[in-house]
């Protein structure tokens, strides 16, 4: 939005809205090194993080296979597959 010059849109204060508020639970230190315009996460720490190793690593868990990847991209693009369908019936009709 920002590029395309919609700063001060309904929708960019919308998504500005959005943001600050999903980040007020947000605690922790970042840690950087500014060096000749880069910027490096030299490490960070929240006592809230999200990250949790033990749900994330097959290892770990156990209980979740690879295969079962497939079965989740099929059913969460069922949505994807509907708006499309939905998007080309709303095309043709603009066509007309």
């Amino acid at each position: 939005l920002l590029s395309s010059g919609f700063w001060h849109s309904p929708e960019c204060e919308f998504l500005r809205e959005c943001i600050g508020r999903s980040q007020e639970p947000v605690v922790g230190t970042v840690r950087l090194s500014v060096f000749k315009g880069q910027v490096y996460i030299l490490g960070r720490e929240s006592p809230r993080s999200l990250y949790n190793e033990e749900l994330v690593s097959m290892n770990v868990q156990g209980d979740y296979e690879p295969a079962d990847a497939t079965g989740f991209i099929n059913i969460n693009s069922l949505r994807l597959k509907e708006y499309h369908r939905l998007q080309s019936k709303v095309t043709v009709k603009q066509d007309e």
